[in-house]
């Protein structure tokens, strides 16, 4: 049977990275890689570091990917994409125009497999399950209003607010990386251009994004919400999640995985089932 493919965070255009379209035509040297086995293709979100969709106009910069989404439904292939925290205002332009299946939140899915029972998967961005954060949630909350987006898409000039929301992007990242520490336990800081330096001031590298470490199975967000909806849920056998930038497979029970899938900005990490397994791996040419 043909293979169902995830992957998360590739964040194209960002102004955090400097290969941004590299990046994007390695995505899409990955998609011709696996299109004659693939059945299905899921993009767990923030596959651009911004996107807002106006009227009559889409963000610039994204033809090649735009194209091989559109190659690949023509080819049959189904593409789910999950908007995220940094692409939750993609409305109707993927899926008219590309033919992707948009979805506005996590849901459950069914797995196929070569014999026996199908299996069930919940799968998602991830942001907000499991985070306690009042304030993440106040934030979320008004970017998902309906009258925000109309404020946004018609009061300011489609060049203004694509400047606003790259700009926005780019700082929530530094936000989550500007403090790092060294494995013997000296705290580095991260600047604005992605250079990390030690307490005495010394560069140790340039352009090197660090991300918020795994917290542990007490205090992880994704795994607390997992084993939440597990309870309730028990024949969920796979988790899949990105939004945090970490590689994590963890047995959650005996017949319950948790997958977060990492990123595409350095490490090109993804998913795969192939009905009777569900792998974790890396896209190297």
């Amino acid at each position: 049977m043909k293979k169902i493919y995830f992957l998360s965070d590739a964040h194209l255009g960002s102004r955090a990275t400097a290969d941004n379209h590299e990046r994007e035509k390695a995505l899409c040297r990955f998609f011709d890689s696996v299109r004659h086995e693939a059945s299905a293709i899921y993009l767990l979100g923030d596959i651009f570091d911004f996107w807002f969709e106006y009227h009559n106009l889409v963000p610039k910069g994204y033809s090649r990917f735009l194209g091989k989404l559109s190659e690949l439904t023509d080819a049959g292939i189904e593409v789910h994409f999950f908007t995220g925290n940094h692409d939750m205002w993609a409305f109707d332009y993927l899926a008219e125009e590309c033919g992707v299946k948009l979805h506005a939140a996590p849901c459950e899915i069914t797995l196929p497999v070569v014999s026996g029972t199908p299996q069930k998967a919940f799968v998602g961005h991830g942001d907000g399950l499991g985070d306690p954060s009042k304030g993440f949630r106040f934030i979320r909350s008004i970017f998902h209003s309906r009258v925000c987006q109309w404020l946004f898409r018609n009061i300011f000039p489609a060049d203004l607010g694509m400047e606003f929301g790259l700009r926005w992007a780019k700082s929530s990242r530094l936000k989550h990386t500007r403090i790092a520490v060294a494995e013997n336990g000296d705290r580095l800081s991260v600047s604005e251009d992605g250079t990390i330096s030690n307490s005495l001031g010394d560069v140790l590298s340039r352009n090197i994004e660090t991300e918020e470490p795994y917290q542990g199975e007490a205090n992880e967000p994704l795994v607390i919400f997992s084993k939440q909806y597990l309870q309730t849920h028990p024949d969920t056998s796979f988790f899949l999640f990105g939004h945090r930038h970490i590689e994590l497979d963890l047995m959650l029970s005996r017949h319950s995985r948790l997958l977060i899938l990492g990123e595409w900005i350095r490490k090109f990490t993804y998913a795969v089932w192939d009905g009777e397994n569900m792998l974790l791996d890396n896209y190297e040419e």
